[in-house]
């Protein structure tokens, strides 16, 4: 198992630098930014003057060759607009988004498992064709348009959930961290707690749709194939209770392929976060990712797609190894 692991991490190398020249190839297509940073001062002069500055008048290669040179220092550059160090404004969003993230798949997965059992067990009942109906609607809806939805209802008409932010200012809540999730429930505030929660309940919602659907359908297709097994037939034949049967001899089963499938989420939701942070203004890497896009400002994209996509790529090496405690047949060599 070690082996493998080790095996897996130093693919990541090879990956994060497909994903890295995919990026800089794309941002080299794309129009100048020296005219987006200097807005109304632009003139030929002082865009050809940033130019020189930024190193946008050497080729791409160069360019390139250079982030790598400062990248595997630790160092991603600045911002161009800001003069912010890329790391520290991408760690600084980055709490925000890992808790609406991890709060969407926990939501996500509490919902999709338990009506995807409900409807293989129900098979051909009004709950299963209910389940199966919402599940389609929930991969068929846009995410931007039901948190519109959502903050319509609930934020406005019903003024029971807050529209945007992350918290009540008012309660001068500092964080060390910017997790006020976790922050304000390892030090006892239940007041912050509560209202951190409240802030994330729309955005989650809204975001953890989609994988809910697709996790539901999994879950039933994957537990219809499993209880038709001679296994499961056989544990009938003994006479354990249904209950015994679904939960603790075919769900572990099924759930192998759901694995999969909420791993994929993981990465699926970090990149539905940027439609969703942008429209309940949530500070996360989401909404710095559409501002320094809007802004020209490359290092700060270059930033979040690495952050992303090694978060991305070390969930998908979890799920891998969670495939062998699941399946005591799966072993890794």
């Amino acid at each position: 198992m070690l082996t493998y692991v080790e095996r897996r991490l130093l693919l990541l190398i090879p990956v994060l630098l497909g994903i890295t020249l995919l990026v800089f190839a794309a941002l080299s297509l794309a129009a100048d930014p020296t005219g987006v940073i200097l807005g109304q001062h632009a003139t030929p002069e002082k865009m050809e003057e940033l130019r020189q500055m930024l190193g946008l008048d050497q080729p791409v290669y160069v360019q390139y060759l250079r982030f790598l040179s400062h990248a595997v220092r630790g160092d991603l550059g600045s911002s161009w607009l800001t003069r912010v160090p890329v790391t520290q404004e991408v760690l600084t969003r980055f709490p925000h988004t890992i808790e609406l993230t991890l709060v969407s798949i926990l939501l996500a997965v509490l919902c999709g498992v338990t009506v995807g059992v409900i409807s293989a067990v129900k098979q051909y009942s009004a709950i299963d064709h209910a389940g199966m109906v919402g599940a389609l609607a929930g991969v068929s809806t846009p995410i931007f348009w039901l948190g519109l939805m959502l903050i319509a209802l609930f934020s406005v008409k019903w003024k029971l959930l807050p529209v945007s932010g992350r918290i009540d200012l008012t309660l001068g809540i500092d964080t060390r961290t910017n997790f006020y999730l976790l922050e304000t429930l390892v030090r006892g505030d239940w007041i912050g707690f509560r209202s951190a929660l409240a802030h994330l309940v729309l955005p989650s919602v809204a975001l953890a749709a989609y994988s809910t659907a697709l996790i539901a359908r999994m879950t039933r297709s994957s537990l219809l194939d499993v209880i038709r097994q001679d296994y499961i037939r056989t544990a009938r034949a003994k006479g354990l209770a249904e209950r015994v049967v679904i939960y603790k001899h075919a769900l572990k089963n099924a759930l192998i392929p759901v694995t999969t499938v909420i791993g994929l989420q993981v990465g699926a939701l970090l990149g539905g976060a940027v439609l969703t942070e942008t429209v309940f203004s949530l500070p996360g890497v989401g909404g710095l990712a559409v501002t320094a896009i809007q802004n020209g400002d490359y290092p700060l994209v270059n930033g979040v797609v690495l952050l992303v996509a090694t978060v991305f790529v070390l969930v998908n090496l979890v799920v891998d190894v969670l495939y062998a405690f699941l399946d005591p047949r799966i072993r890794y060599s």
